[in-house]
């Protein structure tokens, strides 16, 4: 094991030195510190399994920064460089941008799968500031760019490692570096996937026809994705090739929200029972709070969780009631949901250009106000590392008995999106924030019926989802109320940025 790092639990170190050696098959020993040239191969595929505190991201951790030591490349899906007969190279990957940038909060280069599907074209001339920042190149010098603005850029790429934040701090925007986008030709060498409970099949193959040597690392107690019969990706490979951790308990310690997960893997465990236990918690820590009514304030940033759809129409009615919007538009400050892009295929390109600006289906965005354009919303898509964004947008806000949803802005095509004030714990995997809310009736009704999901009662797989989103604070809710907002709807806590990038997404007339 590297020095340096973190003392592990036994289970910790077995899994860390099964990574290693599957490392040093590939050509490249974290212990020495030598990298070989990639060799033709059968490609490997590992999983590191484990409930939440088990320290799979510390794990992740360590071994990104024991490569990048030992001189592998990093890929993050902004600019990758001329490449060399030589390198080797490493993408930190995660389902959803929420989730790669919970990683990129510790430390963790990562990026989302979407981005390392498609990489960037970049204009030429801008291209050799790339090539510059990234050390394979000579200073260039630019029309346009003063010696000041070249400055900048290398100071921001120095500090921070990203090229387009790099090219942004030089006063260029997006749409001036980036001609567009194509599906990635050329294999990396080594992929990590967080999250990869969240995985289907189809992205799984795409990862595996990419990554040679592949490391997954995921919770085998959240909920599967729909449609794959409550498997998981890495339920299907050999025992031989899945590591498991169990609970380390420094670091879980004094964590009533994770106390409240572990608890759930008690299968001897009821519904009131768990609520009891969420009782006692609330009473000893102010972590855990056991709440009358749902906080209209907290849904604007962070998503109430729920299991039934119904549920979910009727709480984003109330929020958008509590908070005075109109029946006809959008306030500023209101979440949205993508829901996938409509574009038809001819229209391949702006898919890609939107999904690589991280509107993916799942991610969550704030609507900023109308665009320049009829049909176009300015954009803040939370977690991405470019978040502001103008895009042809097609918003449906669903109605309680109503078939058809109210669209207040469409545009012909483009990104589509759904009200984001409540969602369902499904959605929710992969993201984390710091104060969650729980709608536990929701919970008591799954527990009534009696379901099961690959032989463990759903409503304990829904439990654990929804818990382990909570960063720092759980709420669990118990009635279905809706306290009143204490402050207006609006932007000003969001980050300050560039002047949003315009995404055509549609037909030039439009």
């Amino acid at each position: 094991m590297s020095a340096g790092l973190p003392t592990l639990s036994h289970d910790q170190a077995e899994a860390w030195d099964r990574v290693v050696d599957l490392l040093r098959g590939a050509g490249i020993d974290i212990d020495e510190g030598t990298i070989l040239p990639a060799a033709e191969g059968a490609a490997s595929v590992l999983a590191v399994v484990g409930k939440a505190g088990s320290g799979k991201t510390l794990l992740l951790a360590g071994l990104m920064k024991a490569l990048e030591a030992a001189g592998i490349d990093l890929i993050t899906g902004d600019y990758e460089g001329k490449r060399r007969k030589d390198r080797r190279t490493l993408a930190v990957l995660a389902p959803t941008n929420k989730a790669a940038s919970v990683l990129r909060s510790r430390g963790v280069p990562a990026t989302t799968i979407h981005r390392i599907l498609y990489t960037p074209v970049y204009d030429p001339d801008y291209e050799k500031i790339a090539d510059w920042l990234a050390g394979s190149g000579d200073r260039p010098e630019i029309e346009g760019l003063s010696d000041l603005a070249l400055d900048r850029a290398k100071a921001f790429y120095e500090a921070a490692k990203s090229i387009p934040g790099a090219l942004a701090a030089a006063g260029l925007r997006g749409s001036d570096f980036i001609l567009g986008w194509k599906r990635r030709e050329d294999p990396l060498d080594v992929g990590f996937i967080d999250e990869a409970s969240m995985l289907d099949e189809r992205q799984f193959e795409d990862l595996r026809e990419i990554f040679p040597t592949l490391v997954l690392f995921g919770d085998p107690a959240q909920l599967a994705p729909v449609g794959q019969s409550g498997e998981m990706v890495f339920d299907r490979l050999p025992d031989a090739r899945k590591l498991v951790l169990h609970r380390v308990h420094r670091q879980a310690e004094d964590n009533p929200i994770l106390d409240l997960a572990h608890a759930l893997g008690d299968e001897a465990l009821t519904f009131p029972e768990f609520e009891a236990m969420v009782t006692d918690a609330a009473r000893r820590d102010d972590r855990v709070v056991w709440a009358e009514r749902m906080d209209a304030g907290l849904m604007a940033r962070s998503p109430a969780l729920v299991w039934r759809n119904q549920t979910r129409v009727r709480l984003i009615q109330a929020f958008r009631a509590a908070h005075n919007a109109p029946a006809d538009a959008l306030l500023p400050g209101e979440p949205l949901i993508c829901d996938g892009i409509e574009l038809p295929l001819k229209h391949r390109k702006k898919r890609i250009d939107l999904e690589a600006r991280g509107l993916i289906k799942g991610a969550q965005v704030i609507y900023l106000g109308p665009g320049s354009k009829p049909g176009f919303s300015r954009l803040h898509v939370v977690g991405a590392e470019d978040p502001r964004v103008s895009a042809a947008s097609i918003v449906k806000i669903e109605l309680p008995g109503e078939e058809e949803p109210f669209i207040p802005y469409a545009a012909r095509m483009g990104a589509a999106f759904l009200h984001g004030a409540a969602v369902t714990i499904h959605k929710a995997q992969g993201s984390q924030w710091p104060e969650v809310q729980v709608f536990a009736p929701d919970l008591y009704v799954a527990a009534q019926m009696g379901r099961t999901e690959a032989g463990i009662p759903l409503w304990k797989r829904l439990a654990y989802v929804a818990i382990t989103r909570a960063q720092h604070r759980l709420y669990w809710v118990v009635r279905s109320r809706l306290g009143r907002p204490e402050a207006r709807l609006g932007i000003d806590d969001l980050p300050k940025g560039a002047a949003p990038l315009t995404l055509d997404a549609t037909e030039p007339d439009l």
